[in-house]
């Protein structure tokens, strides 16, 4: 998207070497002071820019794009981390209206078969606007247990469980309560457009500047795969390079979250128990930090294979898969795709006792503080993979399938695992291209593609 350049706009990108391969340096911009800043400071040509500098590439946090996306002008090469709406997806609401809307439309294209794909998703009303629905649903099933969280609030901050009415009346009593009682006596009202996307004006991912706060009631999944008794979810990182063609990789690696406590249902007030961010574990009295509460995924794709078998673990990922692809495909249409934007998206996926995934929630910003050593490791590694395939340096071809641990799932269309082969969904014996939880050895495979990629430019010269 080009933008008129004015008195109004920031420009970005604007130095005499306009081609990104003449750019002797990169120069970067990040407020984060994390793992990222050692990946972009460690990088070979990347330059730090401080304060009001000129900058190629910011890894912004999303305040800054909600008061600057719409006022910078950004040259070609440019790039930052985030979409202009990405709360399309990542607010907790937003997602699941989306996504029932995509299931609608998918019945009513490919029918009622093809829809069901999405029922990947717990029943969830968004509070206070659908409290009536809710509470004619929770009539239907007394006694079972949901679960109330904010929509634009992280790290486990806000959610409860309940199983009685009179909890919600409890919590109607705080400031989120004052805008039921007057939303009650009226229509559910949508904060769609037209266009089916949301007004970006009362729209962000900051909790602090909605003044009353949205909630969502979800039912809560009350059979979840346990190992060692205790209660877990998958963190598993998808990169999107654009939304239209829709174009998306999946991180081999990624890690499973454990409470600190064995599951029961008979406390539910005890977060230890039901909530497994790291935030919240972390201030557990028996918490470890040196033993954490985290299983590489690799380690629980081969403990589940050696539990259920190869082919159950194949179902279990495919069904993760078609997870990232649906929600993916459920904003294609409202978010705005933009060539300088990015988006590393960090999917919270739940595994009940019969081997189905959940989606709980996915996060625009997913934590890049390392909780642990082979935490710390496996961001680093993941922040250096995510620049190779953003590609600032322009040493890519744009057909690779692999770059590092992240594999190309989607090319506006499902990609073969084949090498070569054509990327035909509807071939028999087709298998996409993903290998989460699957052996990452990204340094080799890097190697290999950059001196095929050097050698492609000597012949070419």
């Amino acid at each position: 998207m080009s933008r008129p350049k004015n008195q109004n706009y920031k420009g970005h990108g604007l130095s005499k070497g306009k081609e990104r391969e003449q750019r002797a340096s990169i120069r970067f911009k990040t407020t984060l002071m994390n793992t990222l800043m050692d990946v972009l400071r460690n990088r070979p040509g990347w330059v730090e820019v401080k304060d009001e500098g000129e900058w190629d590439f910011y890894w912004c946090d999303v305040s800054w794009l909600r008061e600057n996306f719409d006022h910078t002008y950004m040259d070609e090469h440019v790039r930052i981390s985030h979409f202009r709406n990405h709360y399309e997806l990542t607010r907790k609401n937003y997602m699941v209206k989306n996504l029932k809307r995509f299931r609608k439309q998918l019945e009513r294209e490919a029918g009622k078969l093809e829809a069901a794909k999405c029922d990947f998703f717990p029943k969830t009303f968004e509070m206070p606007c659908e409290y009536h629905l809710f509470v004619e649903e929770f009539r239907k099933n007394p006694g079972i247990t949901w679960i109330m969280k904010p929509v634009a609030r992280s790290q486990g901050k806000g959610i409860f469980l309940f199983r009685r009415l009179k909890d919600i009346m409890d919590w109607r009593k705080g400031n989120a309560g004052k805008k039921l009682a007057s939303l009650e006596a009226q229509p559910a009202r949508s904060t769609a457009n037209p266009s089916g996307s949301h007004d970006t004006r009362s729209s962000d991912d900051q909790k602090d500047e909605i003044p009353v706060e949205n909630y969502v009631a979800q039912r809560y999944i009350e059979n979840p795969y346990l190992i060692g008794g205790r209660k877990f979810d998958l963190r598993v990182y998808v990169l999107v390079m654009s939304y239209i063609p829709l174009r998306a990789w999946l991180y081999r690696d990624g890690f499973a979250r454990f409470s600190n406590t064995r599951f029961t249902l008979n406390s539910i007030d005890d977060q230890y128990i039901h909530l497994t961010n790291v935030a919240v574990q972390k201030t557990s009295p028996d918490y470890h930090p040196k033993k954490g509460c985290k299983w590489m995924l690799q380690r629980f794709r081969q403990y589940l294979a050696s539990k259920h078998g190869p082919e159950a673990v194949e179902t279990l990922f495919s069904d993760m898969d078609n997870i990232f692809i649906k929600s993916l495909q459920s904003v294609q249409k409202v978010i705005i795709s933009d060539k300088h934007c990015f988006e590393l998206y960090g999917y919270d996926i739940l595994i009940d006792e019969d081997l189905k995934p959940w989606l709980l929630e996915v996060n625009a910003s997913p934590s890049l503080t390392a909780s642990s050593q082979e935490d710390y490791e496996l961001k680093t590694c993941l922040l250096e993979d995510t620049l190779h395939v953003v590609d600032m340096e322009a040493r890519l071809t744009g057909r690779e399938k692999r770059v590092g641990g992240f594999d190309l799932m989607w090319n506006d269309g499902p990609v073969s695992r084949e090498e070569g082969a054509p990327d035909l969904s509807g071939m028999v014996n087709f298998v996409t291209n993903t290998h989460l939880g699957c052996v990452n050895d990204r340094k080799k495979q890097l190697r290999q593609l950059f001196r095929s990629l050097q050698g492609q430019k000597k012949a070419a010269s």
